[in-house]
């Protein structure tokens, strides 16, 4: 169904060239979008008129039309006047409004489409099938975005964001709940990920541009069939959740580079509380002052490296090698052994993972 909006719009250009007014009204004899007030007074006339056989009529000084949608009568559009020149367009104005009819019934049903194609609601022949009546390639390259905007989603947000990327009108712009934006963007043969992570940044410009600040982007890995855009969906989805733990500081998260925290977000939380507690015997590894937690993080930055470290922290290397002392009479870990370490930061990682699910229950 076309919006309000787009029939306003529609009919205030017509006016503006043709300088002829113009009404659209429902089959009740409600007015929908119009140039001129006063409408009202001619829905009787209109209620008559989509009870008779006729198409087209001249009634209280004005041109008639109906507009069809397939066979279904949809609306009826008025033209002021009865000249020739009003009636041929009026006949103008019902032909554009059929024409957005069927251009929006199309993207409608491309959009649901692609809307069960994102929840694995289709039996693979039946993605096929639907495909080639939409006119869809199915053998193509693409990848699947999920934008989350964390303030309540405005209800044109989705519109916006179509009109931002409409110049591909291969790429699809759907939502399947009130809080993600999803883009299914078509990709070239040759495109990798090098090109994907391009788009990204584009569409992170694009939505700063909009204004817009609490905003995380999220995309899947590549897909070559449409039988796998839930696939990629899934994976999308799985990055933006697995960002807001451990990669908080990005804008842009990849599935293909979520790493270890990929695999320590599928671990069940007993098995994680179990985890730290054989390794450090009750205690929790992010127990530690703000400075302890500094140097240890900055430490991992630098491959364990103690001379760089020191000297990006702006401390003596003896200061260093006291506080990973210190953090090793405490946890039994020697951050300089490569196993210790690694161990440290995969508990690091874990305890990070479990407070974050624990504040998803309050």
């Amino acid at each position: 169904m076309i919006s309000n909006q787009i029939l306003q719009s529609t009919m205030e250009g017509l006016k503006a060239i043709t300088r002829i007014d113009l009404c659209v009204m429902d089959v009740e004899g409600k007015e929908v979008a119009g140039t001129l007030t006063g409408s009202e007074e001619h829905s009787a006339a209109v209620r008559a008129f989509v009870e008779s056989p006729a198409d087209s009529q001249v009634v209280q000084g004005c041109q008639f039309f109906k507009i069809y949608d397939e066979c279904h009568l949809e609306y009826v559009l008025l033209a002021y006047g009865e000249s020739e020149d009003v009636y041929t367009v009026g006949k103008l104005a019902a032909f554009q409004i059929q024409s957005l009819l069927v251009a929006y019934k199309e993207r409608f049903d491309k959009d649901n489409f692609i809307k069960n194609l994102l929840l694995d609601n289709m039996l693979l022949v039946d993605i096929y099938n639907r495909a080639k009546k939409l006119h869809i390639d199915t053998d193509v390259k693409r990848v699947i975005f999920i934008i989350e905007i964390s303030s309540e989603r405005d209800a044109n947000a989705l519109e916006r964001m179509r009109s931002l990327l409409g110049g591909n009108s291969k790429d699809f712009v759907t939502a399947v709940d009130e809080k993600n934006i999803i883009v299914v963007k078509e990709l070239e043969e040759d495109d990798g990920y090098k090109e994907v992570g391009r788009f990204a940044n584009e569409l992170l410009a694009m939505l700063k541009g909009e204004g817009l600040k609490d905003f995380h982007i999220a995309y899947g890995t590549i897909i070559s069939d449409m039988k796998e855009v839930s696939k990629s969906y899934k994976e999308a989805k799985l990055a933006l959740d697995v960002g807001k733990i451990f990669f908080t500081e990005k804008d842009i998260v990849a599935y293909n580079t979520l790493g270890i925290g990929r695999l320590i977000y599928q671990l069940p939380i007993p098995l994680c509380k179990m985890f730290i507690r054989e390794i450090f015997e009750g205690k929790s590894p992010d127990n530690f002052d703000d400075e302890t937690l500094t140097t240890i993080n900055k430490f991992f930055e630098n491959s364990l490296n103690v001379s760089e470290t020191s000297r990006q922290l702006y401390i003596h290397r003896n200061t260093l090698v006291y506080r990973l002392d210190k953090i090793q009479r405490i946890t039994g870990l020697d951050l300089r052994v490569f196993e210790d370490a690694i161990t440290f930061k995969i508990a690091l990682m874990v305890v990070k993972y479990m407070k974050y699910m624990e504040s998803l229950e309050y």
